[in-house]
């Protein structure tokens, strides 16, 4: 009798930590999806002024982006562990694209240079990017380390790859405004390298741990 109702207890110690996992992951998926909403709200306005199509790409690329968060947010209010590694290898793969499409926009401008217009304009808007994507990706991977949760390190990883794009636009618009043109193409070269660091990086997260693992789930 009395190992039953040890039994009784520990599985229902198991299912309260999984719900406060559950809570605890959520949570920083809706905070992190706050403050990419607050930024690109602050960029649409930048827009609304200045009209740049450079920025409405950037916009268009961080949005899409930041819906990997969903997946990850499902995995974790379905409590399958199973849902979390898939959504990581998602994660993962939304990276690779990133890496793909800036080397692409890259080797473009080698080929065909264009002339960056509304330099400040790009440069205030890349350093509201910049500090609304860090602090999302700190907000993903501390509550991924802390929950043990590799897809939401790689998702805070992605959203830290999209604050060094955006720092890459302040520093494009710098050097073209010091006169060295040449500065976009290259510093979009040296960021695309990075992108594939971090890619390679978070599949090997990704693919070496289990979610769960040693997790620390207090309700904070």
């Amino acid at each position: 009798m009395s190992e039953n109702r040890h039994t009784h207890s520990h599985s229902h110690g198991l299912v309260d930590r999984s719900i406060v996992r559950s809570h605890a992951g959520l949570r920083a998926v809706a905070i992190s999806l706050a403050i990419l909403a607050i930024t690109a709200a602050a960029q649409v306005g930048i827009f609304l002024v200045s009209s740049s199509v450079a920025l409405l790409a950037d916009l268009i690329h961080n949005s899409g982006d930041a819906l990997t968060a969903i997946p990850v947010g499902i995995a974790f209010f379905l409590r399958s562990f199973r849902a979390e590694k898939l959504a990581g290898l998602a994660v993962v793969l939304a990276i690779f694209v990133s890496a793909c499409v800036a080397l692409y926009e890259t080797i473009m401008r080698f080929i065909h240079p264009q002339q960056l217009t509304h330099l400040w304009i790009l440069a205030a808007a890349g350093a509201i990017g910049f500090i609304g994507n860090e602090l999302a990706a700190r907000v993903r991977l501390r509550a991924g380390k802390r929950l043990q949760s590799p897809a939401l390190v790689a998702d805070g990883n992605h959203a830290r790859v999209d604050s060094y794009v955006s720092l890459g636009v302040v520093a494009a618009a710098i050097g073209v405004g010091l006169g060295v043109p040449i500065a976009d193409p290259l510093i979009g070269l040296a960021i695309t390298l990075v992108i594939l660091k971090v890619t390679w990086d978070s599949w090997r997260l990704v693919a070496t741990t289990e979610p769960g693992e040693a997790a620390e789930v207090r309700e904070s």
